[in-house]
């Protein structure tokens, strides 16, 4: 029997409620009370309500490496960007509240383009990089910035679901899935010689 420490139960009940309600409807007061914890006793392990945020999302793009590396996968590198562009999505849409609070909202220790993403501390940016360098090599696409390449893509991705979420994109979600392989289609034609 496993047992679930106090600092997992946090994690667990902050990761309910943004999930559930966004990071506006995420507390220290509310936390506790889901745990059954004092408010003050959340501080023991983390020193703020950023550091709790900060956790969740770290967890929650670890989950996402996970469930991506243990599908098997394409080896044709257009191939998998195209199934990640999917899984994305899904992602995106089952989980609109959590994908907002990592991907768009401002975060003080979030991860920024250059840097951090070139020294490969983005789990999920790596794998689009790591993704368009397969391209490369197997000259399914030009030789270019690896990098940027990526940021195109995230961005272009991103954007769109920011507008879906926004309702500045009407039409049904299945329609909206079409409309993201479809463009994303061009996206990736836009890698190649």
């Amino acid at each position: 029997m496993t047992t679930v420490s106090t600092k997992d139960r946090i994690t667990a009940a902050a990761s309910y409620l943004l999930t559930e309600k966004g990071a506006d409807g995420v507390s220290m007061r509310k936390v506790a009370a889901a745990v059954g914890i004092t408010p003050m006793a959340i501080y023991q392990y983390f020193p703020d309500r950023d550091a709790l945020l900060h956790e969740v999302a770290d967890a929650a793009f670890g989950e996402l490496v996970r469930r991506w590396e243990a599908e098997p996968r394409s080896v044709a590198a257009d191939q998998r960007l195209r199934e990640m562009l999917v899984d994305h999505v899904d992602f995106a849409l089952a989980q609109p509240r959590l994908y907002d609070y990592m991907f768009t909202q401002r975060r003080d220790q979030a991860r920024q383009f250059p840097a951090d993403f070139q020294a490969r501390r983005s789990p999920t940016f790596t794998l689009l990089a790591d993704a368009i360098a397969d391209g490369i090599t197997q000259q399914l696409f030009r030789d270019d910035d690896i990098w940027e390449s990526s940021l195109m893509i995230a961005a272009f991705l991103h954007g769109l679901i920011q507008l879906y979420h926004g309702d500045r994109i009407g039409m049904p979600e299945a329609d909206f899935r079409a409309l993201c392989l479809s463009l994303g289609e061009r996206m990736i034609d836009g890698l190649r010689h």
